[in-house]
């Protein structure tokens, strides 16, 4: 039996991420994460600024996004979206599940989604999402 494998979460990435959680900007950004095989790390891989859930669909996002509440309220949640290439080797899928719950860990993340088919990232799905956190 091979045995779980669960990557680090590399330190500047787990910086930049909370910097990015305080961010001052009030646009949607998105940052973007990848798994180093080699290295068994967690990395950054792009940052993205200004974007929407319909342009940032073939990405793995860890994004800030803008909420109007249906009472008017504005907010502004970091929410991590979780996906894993679709034909993975069960041990790839087992080692990119088991770093996602070290990454959530280590940033002390809340809102974390997960999304089987990239397509379906569009922002009805992300405000619906969200909903379950009024």
């Amino acid at each position: 039996i091979e045995s779980l494998v669960v990557c680090d979460v590399d330190e500047d990435l787990v910086k930049k991420l909370r910097q990015f959680r305080f961010r001052k900007e009030t646009n949607n950004a998105a940052i973007v994460m990848k798994i180093d095989k080699d290295r068994q790390l967690v990395i950054l891989d792009e940052e993205h600024e200004d974007i929407s859930p319909d342009d940032l669909k073939d990405e793995l996002p860890e994004r800030h996004y803008k909420y109007q509440h249906d009472d008017g309220r504005v907010s502004y949640p970091l929410c991590f979206i979780f996906s894993s290439p679709v034909g993975c080797r069960p041990e790839q899928q087992m080692m990119y599940a088991g770093s996602k719950n070290k990454l959530v860990q280590t940033v002390e993340l809340t809102k974390v989604f997960e999304i089987r088919n990239t397509e379906d990232l569009t922002e009805e799905w992300l405000r619906e999402k969200l909903g379950f956190f009024r």
